[in-house]
């Protein structure tokens, strides 16, 4: 892809979620527009996050504020994070994981959440500053130039953000990088599916409501492949068109789109 169309989609992609941060509004799994980019916006924000994975317990043990309802699954039920691990969160939003996951690292772990979108990160770093969260970073940056040190994360974690690159194999490429040896890749995303149509390709709303740049297992298999990942689980989610079927229901996303477990860990050697 042209460096130029893909800083292009990434500036769009910035600005859509500028303007739910700016606004304090929540998704469904897609981009926010007034009242909501969903078919139904009558659906709680609780029933949203359990409904994509989320336990009582962990949105009772978040701050408020953080949990924006922009996810399509629960990346740390499939981490298996260990006291004392360093963890980055690949498009950290209000740090709803990033603060789930402290608590499993405990003080002698360490988070690293990532965004591009600059009122994303004040969003974060103030709800932050509503609980005890020294070993919480927040840093400014592209998942595609990861502001992270070589070797250094034991988790790289991420919520349906990763469709949203124009430049996917650069995400993986930097993931791989900055993972220690035998490090691990556990990440929710949309999966594609079906073929999806042309025109919800070059559709925008469609791009930034985590549809148009859904790629598919295969495709996604390829990718770790490539960069080095080996012991790669990529597990669709069929019971996750339950709610993809609200957030566009006029072109019937969930025919397009299922939420997917993705897996894979970085060889020791």
């Amino acid at each position: 892809m042209a460096k130029k169309h893909a800083d292009d989609v990434r500036t769009f992609i910035r600005n859509k979620y500028a303007e739910v941060a700016n606004k304090d509004s929540t998704g469904c799994g897609c981009s926010t527009s007034p009242p909501s980019c969903c078919g139904n916006p009558s659906v709680s924000l609780v029933e949203l996050s359990t409904l994509t994975g989320y336990s009582q317990e962990e949105l009772n043990n978040a701050p408020q504020g953080s949990n924006m309802g922009l996810g399509c699954g629960n990346p740390l039920a499939i981490a298996s994070l260990k006291s004392g691990e360093t963890i980055v969160d690949l498009g950290s939003g209000g740090g709803f994981d990033c603060f789930l996951a402290a608590r499993k690292v405990g003080e002698s772990g360490r988070i690293i959440g990532v965004d591009m979108t600059p009122e994303m990160i004040a969003k974060a770093r103030e709800n932050a500053g509503k609980g005890a969260y020294s070993n919480v970073d927040f840093r400014l940056g592209e998942i595609e130039h990861l502001p992270v040190e070589d070797g250094s994360a034991d988790v790289i974690i991420s919520n349906c953000v990763i469709n949203l690159s124009p430049e996917k194999l650069n995400v993986f490429r930097e993931t791989f990088r900055i993972l220690k040896p035998g490090g691990r890749l556990a990440i929710t995303d949309v999966v594609a599916s079906a073929p999806l149509p042309q025109e919800f390709k070059t559709d925008p709303t469609l791009l930034s409501g985590c549809i148009a740049g859904a790629v598919t297992v295969e495709e996604l298999n390829t990718m770790l492949q490539e960069v080095g990942f080996t012991d790669i689980r990529i597990s669709p989610l069929e019971n996750s068109r339950i709610f993809i079927k609200d957030w566009f229901p006029d072109i019937n996303a969930e025919d397009y789109v299922v939420s997917a477990t993705i897996e894979a860990v970085k060889p020791l050697a």
